[in-house]
């Protein structure tokens, strides 16, 4: 995730002052030995949005990510979490109120799982039935029944099963914010996919605020909101929605970088309504199962050569919208690269 920035990347789409859960204004990282791993960096993120981070190693995306929970100290700068200066709070009650999930889980491994997801919650004088209460549900959240799992060790789940245990641990003291480093880059691509799904919809249910670095741009175009691209020497190369990115590429080596167009805008590209076409005349031969209309024409793809169908059923709820066809997938593309 290599780009360059530009001398003056554009201005971000940052929230206003109000909405922002966390802000970095002018926050840079130089070491004792001259380099510098963040420069100057301004970014804004809204509350109850995913932002990820993506760049090259190396380019200052998780240095940028422990600066603001104070495990890296900035050199220079401010950052401010829901309106605090996060340099004003002591740096263990800091981490205490922000979920924290990075690659290699950390699961204790001489506990059981659930007493692993209970350590947050016993930090701050829950009893142990609340604490274990509260870590069923948590697992149940993650899509972990407690009956099966919450009496294992951590060497008896999978990786994938075990990074769940890590988000459910991460979201134990319900932290507003939650920091996430390359959360699922340990697992295989299979089960990567079905974890991206899954905290997507986790997310969105439960509103948190989000950071997540990686340095798959696929990750990022997927699951953020926002994606800021970083470039070598820790610069902010642009910031801005997936579909913006990919359509706008703020100079030609993002472009490079991101791979603007192509099958990627498949997967930021909405249906609508106009990319329809009426049910008459279609027998239920050619028709593939239904899809929900906030679906994305990666989606409506993948139906169709799942079902091997020439088109696919749309709906809004109950509500049969129309049939989509390859002519209306060319459309939709056509319109976001445009």
């Amino acid at each position: 995730m290599d780009a360059t920035a530009s001398s003056a990347p554009p201005a971000s789409p940052v929230a206003d002052d109000a909405e922002a859960m966390i802000r970095l204004e002018g926050v840079g990282k130089t070491y004792p030995d001259g380099t510098v791993a963040v420069h100057e960096l301004d970014l804004e993120v809204a509350r109850g949005e995913m932002v990820c981070l993506v760049g090259p190693s190396g380019c200052g995306k998780s240095t940028t990510l422990k600066m603001i929970n104070r495990l890296i100290e900035p050199t220079t700068g401010r950052i401010w979490l829901d309106g605090s200066d996060v340099t004003d709070v002591d740096p263990v009650e800091l981490r205490r109120g922000i979920g924290y999930v990075i690659q290699q889980i950390g699961l204790f491994p001489h506990q059981r799982i659930e007493q692993n997801v209970m350590t947050v919650p016993l930090l701050y004088g829950e009893s142990k039935a609340t604490a274990r209460e509260r870590a069923h549900e948590l697992l149940t959240t993650v899509g972990l029944d407690p009956e099966l799992y919450a009496r294992r060790y951590p060497h008896e789940l999978s990786g994938g099963q075990r990074q769940r245990v890590g988000v459910a641990r991460a979201l134990a003291a319900n932290p507003p914010v939650l920091l996430m480093d390359e959360p699922f880059g340990a697992v295989d691509p299979v089960v990567r996919g079905r974890l991206q799904d899954e905290f997507r919809r986790l997310q969105a249910e439960l509103g948190k605020t989000v950071v997540l670095v990686t340095h798959d741009i696929d990750e990022a175009i997927r699951m953020g909101d926002r994606v800021a691209v970083f470039a070598a020497g820790g610069r902010l190369a642009q910031y801005a929605t997936p579909a913006e990115l990919l359509a706008h590429p703020a100079d030609e080596q993002v472009a490079d970088f991101v791979g603007a167009g192509g099958l990627r805008t498949l997967t930021v590209t909405r249906l609508r309504e106009e990319h329809l076409e009426p049910i008459d005349g279609v027998s239920a031969g050619e028709l593939g199962a239904a899809i929900d209309i906030d679906s994305s024409l990666e989606d409506a793809l993948a139906a169709m050569l799942r079902d091997d169908k020439p088109m696919i059923g749309v709906r809004r709820g109950p509500r049969f919208l129309g049939v989509l066809t390859p002519a209306g997938v060319h459309r939709a593309l056509r319109e976001s690269l445009r």
